[in-house]
Order: C-alpha cells, then structure tokens, then sequence
C-alpha cells in the first residue's frame, strides 16, 4: 500500500483519481473541502494551498497536484492580476506542495509527481494567453525538476483537452455548445474525468518507472490531427 497524496482531490480529475486510488493505497487528499467519498484508506486535509499551510505527512510515495483555472478572455479583457491569478493556481501552488513534500517523497518506493498541463500550451487558440502562459510554466517546471531530482524522483505532467467536470462547465454549458466542442476534435469528443484518471494511474504507477519529464497529451486528436 502506497502514501498518495492528491492536492485537489475533492473534485474533477482529482476526485477521479482519488476514488480510483483508495482501492489499493493511503490518499491524502488536501483541499479546501472534503470529497463525497468515505474510505478507511483516506485522509482529508482542510487547507488552501495557496493561502496556509500544508499538512506534515512523512511517508509520500507520489504527488499529484490537480488544481487549475480556465479563465478565458480575449487579450485586451485579461488584466495583470489575472495573469497573477492563474499563475498562483497552477504554478506557485504547485511549487508549494513541491517544496513541502521533497523530503517526503525521496524516503518513499517509486516516488514520483504528477502535474497537469493543458492542450493549449501546444495548439495555438484564442482566448487563453494567461492560462496557456501559467501551463507553459508547470510544463517547464515538469521538465527542469526531472532533470534535478533524477534519479530519485520521476516528474511527469499530463496535458489533457476539455474534459467535463465542474471547472469546464462554461464551455458545456448547452447542447449547442458541447456539439461544437466534440465538432473541433478529431474524434468527435472530450474527456471524462475518468479517461484522464486511468493516464494518470498508469504515470504514477511502477509500469512507468521509466517514464520521467515528460507532458502525456490526451487531446482526442486535436493537436496532432487534422482531418
């Protein structure tokens, strides 16, 4: 049985990923509320990543950090405290949690990080500068601090395209809307939560204990398809 501890684990992919993981191991799930899940196996911290401090836990054989933003706006409509926003989200808390839980994590079997990307750090789309900016950061960090912690800790990120939780419900708000999204793909869909989880078990599992620094795109086909 493995520590697993899930920054973001109450709703979303983490949610999936933490439901899917108390089978078999410990999840400490850390975010401001609790999942709507109950295990022996899990562990609820009440925090805000960006704003306290984060728990002690000194057995960590994996780190997920799932929190993110979709803050989309044409160029002229963002302002610098967006940008500072979305950064603070998806990179300074990530940093964070690193930070936090290094020491942790180089005692642990496997150890390893999972962080998220987004497609659009890849794909050129309109309206999302500051969340393509702030991506672009977690993807270089991904890549530097596998390079840094090698060989003792893997780092790996996973870049997905829409897929439909709480987070995206804006761009799936009507039928009209989840049509033209599914038209944009190459497969004539989006992700379930779920699909992104079943990648992520398989990062940060031991199949992959050869797999370091890389950004695995689940993108149905939209950045490298073009029909």
């Amino acid at each position: 049985m493995k520590n697993i501890v899930i920054i973001g684990g109450s709703k979303g992919i983490g949610a999936a990923i933490l439901k899917s993981q108390l089978q078999e191991n410990k999840v400490h799930n850390i975010s401001r509320t609790a999942p709507k899940i109950e295990s022996s196996n899990l562990i609820h911290h009440s925090c805000d990543v960006l704003t306290e401090e984060l728990p002690n836990i000194d057995n960590v054989d994996t780190l997920v950090y799932c929190p993110g933003s979709i803050n989309l706006k044409p160029m002229g409509r963002l302002t610098i405290n967006d940008f500072k926003s979305d950064y603070e989200i998806n990179v300074i808390g990530a940093v964070k949690a690193i930070q936090k839980y290094t020491a942790s994590l180089k005692k642990g079997t496997d150890p390893n990080i999972l962080l998220f990307s987004t497609v659009a750090t890849q794909l050129g789309m309109p309206f999302h500068a500051s969340i393509a900016a702030a991506k672009s950061a977690v993807e270089g960090l991904t890549k530097t601090l596998a390079a840094e912690y090698a060989p003792s800790i893997r780092v790996n990120a996973i870049a997905p395209t829409v897929t439909n939780t709480e987070l995206a419900s804006k761009l799936l708000r009507n039928d009209k809307m989840i049509e033209n999204i599914k038209e944009r793909h190459p497969l004539k869909k989006f992700l379930d939560s779920t699909e992104v989880a079943d990648m992520a078990n398989f990062i940060i599992s031991e199949k992959a204990r050869s797999t370091s620094g890389q950004i695995f795109t689940i993108d149905c086909g939209i950045v490298s398809v073009k029909l």
